[in-house]
């Protein structure tokens, strides 16, 4: 569980310190000169970054639920096995 967190701090923490290229106002404009140019270089990149974006927090979200439901089910697991034990030993009282 350590290692565990130890790693979604480390990741959260180099998260953090990326340099993006933020989004303005002045996109849209750039992206429509660029695009009746003929150039949609710059409007896909800009999809690409707007999905990115999107996709990271929801990434996160899954990779928490994920350590969270694992770790949920091994606590399950120990708990069914001391009550196993238990009743062993309750039975042979």
């Amino acid at each position: 569980m350590k290692r565990i967190t130890v790693f979604l701090s480390a990741v959260i923490v180099l998260a953090a310190n990326l340099s993006a290229s933020a989004q303005c106002a002045m996109c849209r404009g750039t992206v429509e000169s660029t695009v009746s140019n003929g150039r949609s270089v710059v409007a896909s990149d800009l999809n690409f970054g707007i999905i990115y974006l999107l996709a990271i927090p929801y990434l996160m979200v899954g990779i928490v639920a994920f350590v969270w439901y694992r770790n949920s089910r091994k606590e399950y697991a120990k708990r069914l096995e001391i009550t196993s034990r238990v009743r062993g030993a309750m039975s042979r009282l």
